[in-house]
């Protein structure tokens, strides 16, 4: 268990202090006290910082920041860097980020490291309210686990941890910045009440390090528990949820959200996929707007209309969950394929077909071999040109219920034949509410979730993730995370091959709030010895705009041997029917410059923002981003 390491002894140097409020005050164990930098008689102005020798090294896993608590939010800190040092002169970076504007404790975990030093960086004020910061108390915890594994092991590296002013509880990519988008719900840290107008959000820029926030007022939607996809265009298309009939639309390049048409059905915890024609197709969700009968609808994100898919039941995908119908038909496992159908995978043992032209229709498509229903489990398409998909863990019922470690793969065909289904080994660890995300070499990561399907709790939390392998079907261990990601988290894949890992809770006052995400570097990142692996480049991109079956040349810094494309992610209750990997084999080059074809079948190259991604062995280029039309 983390333990609070003694104050007694420290010593602290700050950047300024106003008389009164020294840096001390921030160690000294009194909540009554506060350090804050000078404002009187001239202001200092940020950044500032305040760096602490704890007089010993240990293996440090956290840190806590009370905010002053006499009333006022002066000196709040908003955008933050937390480093450490085993002496005082070299530094790591361990967290960034930004705070919530509140006088409630905040807390940070981060990767287990040996330091003496710890230095906190304030960047901002969290409420723009001036110059100036203050801290009540600055407490320092060990890991509550071992020191991470050497990078050398070939187990990947977690770092830093990114803190949000919000549960991160949904999230997409930005296709034209990289940059992450991520909502909780009305509220930064709680959910439901009557105040089903807006919607709390934060970007996370990777490349500069920092988080912003804002408050979405315009669509009069609250979009916890919503349908999720991107669209044609790469706009990401949130429905339903708390305000069970809305539709919002998020546009990247404008960096704003736009009010779209009311849903014929309400809904929240549907399952939405984009579909071969660019539509937007959703199914189920009795959480909200009332229980059962959450047939299918088409989304137009042209003409801005739905339009109902009378023959699109929902009864045929069901789980047989303890608590009926509410439970049963949410987060459905969906992928838009060939010739406007979507594939159902899942969470119920029982798949299906379902075709989106004209009034629609539906078609079994057989059982997942002897898989069990397996709500809040795991899909992804690692190779949607042989129509691939590796399937996760999910327990038989939402909550209370034991999860699998069950693993198989999908085979799609023409639809609507019946899939060919190959049980494989399975994973190490049972996960319910875990998330998995496709990597740039085909491989796929899998990663947090619980043994005991339990909404809001941390307990039988799987801290360990695995990295699934196509080329034999096995499950490898990955290094420990520090955070438990269970019910309500998210994880994503960065333009530059790491992935984010985030969130989890959503409880109001919980234990299980996690207001940050960790980000992961897999092994291609590093040589067998530990040091940064030198990476192939793209340095130019013939069109930013590729029509499905046609060609692109892909000019890169030196020789690769193959390239992917993976359709960006959006995410939210361990769903993301977004992403999906196509292999691509260059069909001739000049020089580095290679000549590319998109698949010509809409159904397998869904259209949307792609990251294309070169790469050396299994080694990936930061990835350049295109839009696949029709």
């Amino acid at each position: 268990m983390a333990a609070a390491i003694s104050q007694a002894g420290w010593t602290v140097t700050v950047d300024s202090a106003q008389a009164g409020n020294p840096g001390t005050a921030a160690v000294d164990g009194n909540t009554g006290t506060f350090w804050h930098t000078q404002y009187n008689p001239t202001v200092a102005p940020l950044p500032h910082q305040i760096v602490v020798d704890t007089k010993a090294t240990n293996l440090i896993g956290s840190l806590t920041y009370l905010p002053r608590q006499d009333g006022s939010f002066n000196g709040n800190v908003g955008q933050h860097i937390i480093s450490l040092s085993p002496d005082g002169v070299n530094y790591v970076t361990v967290a960034i980020g930004t705070y919530l504007d509140d006088a409630t404790m905040k807390t940070t975990t981060f990767t287990p490291t040996n330091a003496r030093y710890i230095k906190f960086q304030a960047l901002t004020e969290a409420g723009g309210r001036g110059q100036w910061t203050s801290m009540a108390e600055l407490n320092v915890y060990t890991a509550a686990g071992p020191a991470p594994p050497p990078t050398s092991a070939g187990l990947g590296a977690w770092g830093p941890t990114v803190d949000f002013p919000l549960v991160p509880v949904s999230a997409a990519i930005e296709y034209s910045s990289g940059n992450l988008l991520v909502w909780s719900s009305y509220n930064p840290s709680t959910f439901g009440g009557s105040n089903l107008v807006q919607t709390i959000t934060a970007t996370y820029n990777p490349g500069a390090g920092t988080v912003t926030s804002a408050l979405i007022t315009n669509t009069a939607h609250d979009m916890f528990c919503e349908g999720l996809s991107m669209n044609a265009n790469g706009q990401v298309i949130a429905s339903g949820g708390n305000t069970d009939a809305a539709t919002s639309y998020y546009d990247s390049p404008s960096n704003g959200w736009t009010k779209g048409a009311t849903m014929n059905i309400p809904r929240a915890y549907q399952a939405q996929a984009t579909t071969s024609t660019g539509n937007a197709f959703v199914i189920g969700a009795s959480w909200a707007g009332g229980q059962g009968g959450k047939n299918g609808e088409l989304y137009n994100p042209g003409a801005n209309t739905w339009t109902l898919l009378p023959g699109c039941p929902v009864a045929p995908m069901l789980t047989a969950d303890a608590q009926g119908v509410y439970r049963a038909d949410n987060h459905a496992w969906l992928f838009g394929w060939k010739n406007a159908y979507v594939f159902q995978a899942g969470p119920s043992k029982a798949m299906n077909w379902y075709g989106t032209a004209g009034t629609g229709s539906q078609a079994a498509a057989g059982t997942r071999a002897a898989d069990t229903d397996s709500m809040c489990g795991n899909a992804a398409m690692y190779d949607a040109v042989n129509g691939k998909i590796l399937t996760v863990g999910g327990s038989p019922d939402y909550q209370q219920s034991t999860a699998t470690a069950n693993a198989h793969i999908i085979t799609l065909g023409t639809p609507p034949a019946v899939p060919a289904v190959t049980t494989i080994n399975p994973m190490y660890f049972q996960r319910a509410f875990a998330n998995s995300v496709i990597l740039p070499d085909g491989t796929v990561f899998i990663t947090g979730g619980q043994v005991n399907a339990n909404p809001f709790s941390d307990d039988t939390a799987q801290y360990t993730p695995e990295l699934w392998n196509p080329a034999n079907n096995q499950f490898t261990k990955m290094a420990p995370q520090a955070i438990p990601r269970t019910y309500h988290s998210v994880a994503l894949l960065f333009p530059d091959g790491s992935v984010g890992s985030g969130g989890g809770g959503l409880c109001g006052t919980c234990a299980t709030n996690h207001y940050d995400m960790e980000i992961w570097r897999p092994p291609y990142f590093f040589t067998g010895t530990g040091a940064l692996a030198a990476r192939p480049t793209i340095t130019g991109v013939s069109a930013g705009t590729v029509r499905v079956g046609a060609t692109f040349t892909v000019t890169t810094g030196a020789a690769v041997n193959s390239f992917s494309l993976i359709r960006l992610g959006s995410t939210t209750h361990t769903v993301n029917t977004d992403q999906r990997r196509i292999p691509l084999t260059p069909s001739g080059n000049t020089g580095t410059t290679y000549t590319l074809t998109v698949p010509n079948d809409p159904g397998i190259a869904l259209p949307g923002a792609y990251y294309v991604f070169a790469l050396a062995g299994a080694t990936p280029s930061v990835a350049k981003t295109i839009i696949i039309s029709l």
